[in-house]
């Protein structure tokens, strides 16, 4: 299920959200090089060092001054080594790296299914709040996802980057929001795709309940998708959007109520 677009206009143009989107599209192609490098690719995340370095790893917040780098094998596969004493010249403190791995991807599905959610729902959250109230709430929803999967295993030496903790922040909000906003989704069916509008509360409240689905039978310390940091950004912005979102129009969804006579 991928929604495509929804029916809710802004009232200004989204600046921040776009910022944001050209922020993730730069970071991920020139500092990254995860196209043009020597390790690029469409599923690589590029340079493996800056990816450990600049990445949140739960193993450096619950050892301060001990490290992780990165370690290549000699069948060319990448692996993480943590325990090194820190020092603070040759990385970046881990603090830093919870920001700095909202902006950086595994790979070009990764980067492109995010900032696609980002864009169709991000939009109408910032012309919600404004412009200073939104970024700070992207970031401070992207620290408590990252906090949320720090959590549940603190011990992790698995790198998180992405920005889908913050997109989930901003997905939670837009749920509560805008229920009744419509949303055209591409849904695939076996071998079959077709093009629906769904409910915004019905495509964000499955996308959640499959992100608890999946986590509930992850096993900790696995790779892969960061269940936890999704639904801890999402339920951070289901408590604090009714705080933030002072320019939010009640009457959004007035030109899809049938007249009553």
């Amino acid at each position: 299920m991928i929604p495509l677009k929804d029916n809710i206009p802004t009232r200004s143009f989204p600046y921040v959200t776009l910022a944001l989107i050209v922020a993730n599209v730069l970071v991920f192609i020139l500092f990254q090089q995860a196209l043009s490098g020597p390790n690029g690719g469409f599923n690589s995340a590029g340079d493996e060092s800056k990816v450990v370095h600049y990445s949140f790893i739960p193993y450096e917040l619950s050892h301060p001054n001990r490290a992780c780098d990165a370690v290549f094998g000699e069948s060319g596969g990448t692996g993480v080594i943590c325990g090194a004493k820190r020092e603070a010249e040759d990385q970046p403190a881990v603090w830093l790296t919870i920001l700095t791995s909202m902006f950086m991807h595994g790979g070009v599905l990764h980067i492109a299914g995010n900032l696609l959610f980002l864009w169709i729902f991000g939009n109408n959250i910032e012309d919600a709040m404004g412009r200073v109230r939104f970024i700070l709430f992207y970031l401070a929803g992207g620290v408590v996802a990252a906090l949320a999967q720090f959590v549940v295993n603190t011990d992790s030496h698995v790198p998180t980057l992405g920005a889908s903790g913050a997109i989930a922040a901003v997905l939670g909000g837009y749920a509560l929001l805008y229920p009744r906003a419509r949303v055209v989704t591409l849904i695939f069916i076996v071998f079959f795709a077709t093009v629906i509008t769904l409910p915004a509360l019905l495509v964000l409240g499955l996308w959640f309940a499959l992100q608890v689905l999946d986590a509930s039978s992850h096993t900790l310390g696995d790779g892969g998708v960061a269940f936890f940091a999704h639904i801890g950004g999402f339920l951070f912005g289901l408590a604090t959007i009714k705080l933030l979102a002072s320019r939010h129009d009640p009457y959004y969804d007035r030109r899809q109520r049938l007249p009553v006579y």
